[in-house]
């Protein structure tokens, strides 16, 4: 199967790339692994499921509507575990066209080219580890969101919501409207921090007003919002019972929290792009020119996995990338017309969502307070105190502690301890940009074996013959 542009992503910004680029009459594939686009904030319930339609179900309704009058074709329910051509040729052979392998919903791989790629991969949570974090009971505020709006389902009847960015309010009020008790709100910004974001926010005062009523929400309703703090130590029998925050144990039966979100740049390492650090976009993020474009050819990125601007920039930024995608493939001779709109619409929604995303920025102190005996990584069971050790044992990158201490190398591949990690071999190494980002590498996402090597006999593997002696 060949496209003239795939698109990786179902958020708003792979919706809004996909449909602006198929109505401009290019052959357009966009891979979502959901059972439906729509991504995080407008996540699509299940088929079945009635829930309440509120201004995200709105705003994602409109998106998909426009997906399917599009004429891009849709393929949900795919995992992709691979990407190649582009760059990833043999050296000194010309750039082929770009291949995704995945897996469908019934597990079978497949693979398909296209002649551009735009990656829309979204972002996933960053939360720093604290004593008893691993605790059943203890979720990040985006796994609190599915659970809500995907499934109608509390993550525990008195909860503390915790962290920062303008997430913390729009779970507790979505908490309190399903029905949960919200014991507090622990947010790590001072009140003055809030303050001086009110000028970028005011250029989204749509935005704004939502904010506020989250917030008005909370006061009508007599919940603790505790401003300037943050959770320091979970404890419980097996499961959570309480939370320390400054000092004094809050009681409760779930804790959602979330420390800002991670640009996830599985696939745009993995191509050996450029990248920055940009601790206000969210950490590492892809070199982009004003288009989109990532300094390998025919590669963009959109949304806020090219930096956390925020759902309301995401789509411009996809029907930017789009676009410019069109245009170098010939397809789009009008490009600097057809441009205008929707990079004005980028620029004006990113001054809102710049602000939110330097409030949710790493809190190095969040790091350096962690005890040595804290579990970092917890597929592999890592300690700080044994990342330490790495460094001190001689490990100067995140590649060299990843290999002396396997910190990274379970299932979710770095997502959830790699920003932990990263930040303490930087302060061992001058900092974050000398500690780098682990290299990029195939699977994307875990793959079940059998579904890559399909059936065989042993008979069937080549060997070859012996080296003569």
């Amino acid at each position: 199967m060949s496209y003239d542009i795939a698109v990786l992503g179902g958020g708003p910004a792979g919706m809004a790339a996909a449909t602006e680029a198929a109505q401009r009459g290019a052959r357009v594939v966009l891979l979502e692994e959901s059972a439906a686009p729509g991504g995080q904030v407008y996540r699509a319930p299940p088929s079945g499921f009635i829930g309440p339609v509120d201004a995200d179900r709105r705003a994602g309704d409109a998106l998909r509507a426009a997906l399917l009058a599009s004429g891009a074709e849709l393929r949900t329910g795919c995992r992709v575990w691979g990407v190649g051509g582009g760059p990833l040729v043999p050296q000194r052979e010309p750039a082929a066209p770009f291949r995704l392998d995945a897996l469908d919903s019934d597990g079978r791989s497949f693979a398909m080219e296209a002649r551009a790629l735009v990656l829309c991969c979204g972002t996933h949570e960053r939360i720093i580890a604290f004593p008893g974090w691993t605790l059943p009971g203890v979720l990040g505020l985006a796994a609190a969101t599915i659970l809500l709006k995907a499934h109608g389902v509390l993550p525990g009847r008195r909860v503390v919501v915790a962290g920062a960015g303008p997430l913390l309010y729009a779970v507790a009020a979505k908490l309190l409207k399903a029905g949960a008790e919200v014991a507090a709100v622990v947010d790590l910004a001072h009140r003055t921090e809030w303050l001086r974001a009110l000028p970028r926010l005011a250029a989204r005062p749509d935005l704004l007003a939502q904010g506020l009523a989250w917030r008005a929400t909370l006061v009508a309703r007599g919940v603790r919002v505790i401003a300037g703090a943050g959770v320091t130590a979970a404890r419980g029998d097996e499961v959570l019972q309480a939370v320390q925050v400054e000092g004094a144990w809050i009681a409760c039966d779930a804790l959602c929290i979330g420390h800002g979100l991670v640009p996830a740049t599985e696939a745009t390492r993995t191509f050996r792009a450029a990248h920055r650090y940009a601790p206000a976009e969210g950490g590492w993020v892809p070199v982009l020119d004003a288009d989109q474009r990532c300094s390998v050819p025919l590669l963009y990125t959109a949304g806020d996995g090219a930096g956390v601007r925020g759902a309301a920039a995401a789509p411009a930024s996809g029907r930017v990338a789009a676009l410019a995608a069109l245009h170098d493939l010939g397809l789009l001779p009008d490009h600097a017309a057809a441009r205008v709109a929707p990079a004005r619409d980028l620029a004006r929604a990113a001054k809102a969502g710049g602000a939110m995303a330097r409030m949710m920025a790493l809190r190095p102190a969040l790091v350096r307070a962690i005890p040595p005996e804290t579990i970092v990584c917890r597929c592999e069971g890592v300690t700080r105190a044994e990342i330490e050790a790495a460094c001190a044992d001689g490990a100067a990158d995140m590649n060299q502690m990843k290999q002396f201490t396997r910190c990274g190398m379970g299932p979710c591949q770095g997502r959830i301890c790699g920003e932990t990690a990263a930040e303490l071999v930087g302060m061992h190494c001058g900092g974050r940009e000398k500690a780098g980002f682990a290299t990029g590498r195939l699977p994307l996402r875990p793959v079940p074996m059998d579904a890559l090597l399909g059936e065989f006999d042993y008979a069937d593997i080549p060997v070859p013959k012996p080296a003569p002696i």
